[in-house]
């Protein structure tokens, strides 16, 4: 299937996903819609096993919202919008498939929030990283001011959000947000290390972590614990959790199935 404003790739079980609209990789309403259709694309590929987000060309992953694109409409429009930008955000943050992205240049406004939604982020040291939105008299609305919090605290996220300051990649890496800064011309082998390892590790086990890590935001601690018995006697008796044992008992190398 062919996306309007994405390049999608494919490399030993990993997606690399590329946000496409030059030169800054901007969003607009088609870049959601693309968004949410090629996830369930992905999610549905047998054959990924990881997925790996940034942005094509070499001064952005993604600028943000597409402002000229989406001025001047009405309420109904926003609400409509705003539908259409959650479906697509929670997809990418929920999928049962491990995602990296890789920053650099600008990452900002909705930008900043697809790298927030996935599970893994590496950054390049002078990468533009924030949430502007206050600076134009609106808001994050596509996760921020929910996922961020979760991600570096609530005192440093309203810092960032009510500031609408940028941050570079070291000080994102400073402040938990991004897991490792590596220099720009490494940064999509240093990626694909990260999403290829992802990729080796048993599907099923793997997205039962994710589901309960990120379910436990809003659980409280027995419900979660309950929610971790249950997930991992799926794993335990799964095809992958008999063999990773028996691997282990054998000394040898597990062969997973993802299943």
């Amino acid at each position: 299937m062919a996306y309007e404003t994405l390049i999608l790739k494919k490399q030993d079980n990993v997606a690399i996903v590329k946000l496409n609209r030059p030169p800054v990789n901007s969003l607009n309403v088609q870049s959601y819609i693309d968004l949410y259709d090629m996830f369930c694309e992905l999610e549905k590929d047998d054959s990924v096993k990881a997925i790996l987000i940034t942005g094509a060309g070499d001064k952005a992953f993604g600028a943000g919202l597409d402002v000229k694109d989406v001025a001047g409409n009405s309420t109904v429009w926003c609400f409509d919008f705003l539908k259409l930008v959650r479906k697509a955000m929670d997809k990418i943050s929920n999928i049962d498939k491990p995602t990296v992205a890789a920053m650099f240049g600008f990452t900002l406004g909705g930008g900043c929030e697809i790298a927030v939604a996935c599970d893994i982020r590496l950054s390049t040291p002078d990468a533009t990283i924030g949430l502007p939105e206050i600076t134009l008299g609106v808001m994050p609305g596509a996760g921020g001011t929910q996922r961020l919090p979760r991600i570096v605290g609530i005192p440093k996220a309203k810092e960032l959000i009510f500031l609408g300051d940028s941050i570079n990649g070291e000080e994102a890496y400073r402040i938990g947000l991004v897991n490792k800064v590596t220099a720009k011309e490494s940064l999509m082998d240093e990626a694909m290390k990260v999403a290829r390892k992802l990729a080796s590790r048993p599907r099923v086990a793997l997205s039962l972590i994710k589901n309960c890590i990120n379910s436990s935001a809003t659980m409280d601690l027995p419900s979660g614990l309950m929610m971790e018995d249950e997930s991992f006697t799926i794993a335990y008796t799964s095809d992958d959790g008999r063999e990773g044992i028996q691997a282990f008992i054998e000394k040898r190398k597990p062969a997973f199935t993802g299943k």
